[in-house]
């Protein structure tokens, strides 16, 4: 399988923003932005805050709108003594498609170890969601030349006891920490050669058709001005956008990349 049949897929995450009367407002104008064509050519999920998921939900049922609904995070137990947490079981009823797992975020504030997300991974697969796994190195890392170390062991580790078909269905976001809200991004060169070692590690994990199946996404400061260059690179397949999708015309161009690559 190759890039060009692996379905894009973007996905915006607003981290804590957006109350929920903000984030209808949001979902009405983005999808007056898009059309039937974006949605045919490539997947848009939206992540909003916890207490947004209902309202947002309850949008997209009634409108009959495109967009997926993700959440940010989840516990990796149906349910239990865990105050503040939210159970994967809740999120499926809300009809929750994919759930972001171990976000930088999360693993560097939070303290969550390769471990836990790799619970969230499995609690995720077994209530019928799709995982969006996210991978990536600090700044001290990368300058030290332990970029693939990192990222290949968080993916090892995310993966580890998971069947090739269910690696195959997952998504994975390489997002370098040192990009996330700073402005700064990798360079697409420098993206596909972690998001290639990545396809490939999938692949030595999980079998050929696995490594070919996974969607692979780059997050790091990610914008219209340099989503189209990202976009045409082989093992690129979509993009975990932060900041830029609080913006529903900013995210509305990232989401029509296509419109802006140059034909080869």
């Amino acid at each position: 399988m190759s890039g060009e049949t692996r379905r894009p897929i973007i996905s915006g995450n607003w981290k804590m923003h957006q109350n929920h009367y903000e984030a209808i407002q949001f979902v009405q104008k983005l999808a007056y932005l898009i059309s039937k064509e974006d949605h045919d050519a490539v997947d848009v999920t939206i992540h909003p805050p916890f207490t947004d998921l209902r309202s947002v939900q309850t949008l997209i049922d009634a409108d009959r709108l495109h967009m997926q609904l993700g959440a940010q995070n989840c516990h990796w137990e149906d349910r239990g003594a865990f105050t503040g947490e939210i159970a994967p079981p809740f999120l499926a009823k809300l009809g929750t498609k994919y759930v972001i797992c171990g976000h930088s975020e999360r693993r560097d504030m939070f303290d969550e170890t390769d471990e836990v997300v790799r619970r969230k991974v499995v609690a995720v697969i077994a209530h019928g969601m799709t995982p969006i796994l996210c991978v990536g190195e600090t700044l001290v890392e990368r300058e030290a030349g332990q970029t693939l170390d990192k990222v290949l062991g968080q993916v090892r580790s995310g993966v580890s006891g998971l069947a090739p078909e269910q690696v195959a269905a997952l998504v994975v976001a390489y997002e370098p920490i040192w990009a996330i809200g700073t402005g700064r991004s990798a360079t697409s060169f420098d993206a596909q050669e972690v998001c290639g070692a990545i396809r490939r590690e999938v692949a030595v994990l999980a079998g050929a058709p696995a490594g070919a199946s996974v969607r692979i996404q780059y997050g790091g400061s990610v914008k219209a001005a340099n989503i189209a260059d990202l976009m045409t690179q082989p093992d690129i397949d979509g993009a975990l956008v932060g900041g830029a999708s609080l913006d529903p015309d900013e995210f509305a161009r990232i989401i029509q990349y296509r419109l802006h690559v140059e034909p080869s």
